[in-house]
């Protein structure tokens, strides 16, 4: 294989068509609007898949054709993160919004279509090298940031517009087949809530009688590149368990940070501060610790399941008795712990409960099992991914990798 030349970014975009974000006051919470034009933050650009189409904010198209006229960003472009998380990345998808606003947080590349493929771009920045030489080249002044002049100057391997094609189909597949799992999992999720909420007969109990509780560490360890998980409060995802969003921990350490418990198949982790009322069901064979601010509750019933026990608690009643437990500090709001044993969670009857938790056990097996494929399929593009982009590997070699798993 030839030596892959380098050309920087600037020269894959139209002229200029890289544009930051709004000036300071230019864009405020004050101007956010119920509906209008969408305002793509930090959050939109998603740690897997393209984008994320949610929790926008908005402005009025009167305030996007005037003031904001030159910081939008249309389907196709590449958005960039400017501060905050330095080197998140996004493509603005189709079939949502005509247009949208970029927040000051962010910047965005109009991709020259005659140059250069946006999904290559996009591919191109998710390679941890590049992640890597951002933070690098990061102005360190303040919060760290980048501007348009050091975005526009990254190196970016000059592939032919056929070859760039092509690796972003190959790490498309992956991609797109990881969507369709999420899709499937948020699904099932969707159908244990619906199952559980459709029991006739329920009553009120206390958690105490049917669960024990466990607090996590109070600190943080040293994270590592592979080991035993260490749980974050973010991998806490209505119901499902993101390892994505953990890290890891030395083998060394993990048994101090597992003294007070070490979570097993069926627990239901749960943060009791920041993020209130979110939960998730501990999969079987990972072995992981509980990160800061998670707590676990542990059935000791043989009719409540731990995916029954987790949907007790996702369930209207309860996440209402979360809201009224609450206890408002000055920096974080967080769950009394030690109050948790009293307090009432709702459960079908004692008859009916073997039942449901044998159809929600079948689901969160499903669940478990399109969340390990998944990390398979990541596992697999993000090994592809640096070997395409600088010409590691052939083509015809990563399709034959991608069609035995997908």
């Amino acid at each position: 294989m030839g030596e892959i030349r380098f050309r920087p970014l600037k020269e894959f975009a139209v002229p200029k068509g890289l544009v930051g974000g709004p000036f300071g006051s230019s864009l405020g919470k004050s101007d956010y609007t119920k509906l209008g034009v969408p305002v793509i933050r930090g959050q939109n650009l998603a740690s897997s898949g393209y984008f994320l189409a949610q929790n926008f904010v908005f402005v009025s198209p009167q305030k996007a054709d005037s003031e904001l006229a030159r910081n939008q960003a249309i389907p196709g472009d590449v958005v960039f993160t400017q501060r905050g998380t330095l080197g998140q990345v996004g493509i603005v998808p189709p079939g949502h919004y005509d247009r949208y606003v970029i927040s000051q947080s962010q910047m965005r590349m109009r991709v020259d279509r005659d140059r250069a493929n946006a999904r290559y771009i996009y591919y191109c920045f998710r390679d941890q090298k590049m992640v890597s030489l951002i933070l690098s080249r990061a102005i360190s002044t303040g919060v760290p940031h980048i501007n348009l002049g050091i975005l526009g100057d990254l190196p970016i391997p000059d592939h032919e517009l056929t070859t760039q094609i092509a690796i972003a189909e190959v790490l498309g597949a992956l991609d797109d087949k990881i969507a369709v799992n999420d899709r499937i999992r948020a699904t099932a999720v969707e159908l244990c809530g619906a199952r559980f909420s459709a029991v006739e007969a329920s009553m009120m109990v206390r958690v105490g009688e049917v669960a024990e509780v466990f607090d996590g560490p109070h600190a943080t360890p040293k994270k590592t590149d592979k080991g035993p998980w260490f749980l974050s409060i973010s991998s806490l995802k209505n119901g499902f368990l993101d390892l994505a969003e953990s890290a890891h921990l030395a083998e060394e350490d993990f048994p101090k940070w597992t003294r007070r418990v070490q979570p097993k198949s069926g627990d239901v982790l749960f943060s009791y501060e920041t993020r209130l009322g979110d939960a998730a069901l501990m999969p079987p064979r990972v072995r992981a610790s509980l990160g800061r601010r998670m707590a676990l509750l542990r059935t000791k019933s043989d009719g409540v399941s731990g995916a029954l026990l987790l949907h007790a608690y996702l369930s209207a009643p309860f996440q209402e008795e979360i809201r009224k437990r609450t206890v408002h500090g000055a920096t974080v709001d967080r769950i009394p712990l030690k109050e948790m044993p009293g307090w009432q969670i709702p459960l079908p009857a004692p008859e009916d409960r073997p039942k449901l938790s044998s159809v929600l056990d079948s689901l969160h097996a499903s669940i478990i099992q399109t969340a390990h494929e998944n990390r398979t399929l990541a596992e697999l593009r993000d090994t592809l991914l640096p070997k395409l982009v600088s010409g590691q590997i052939r083509i015809k070699d990563a399709e034959r990798a991608v069609e035995e798993v997908v």
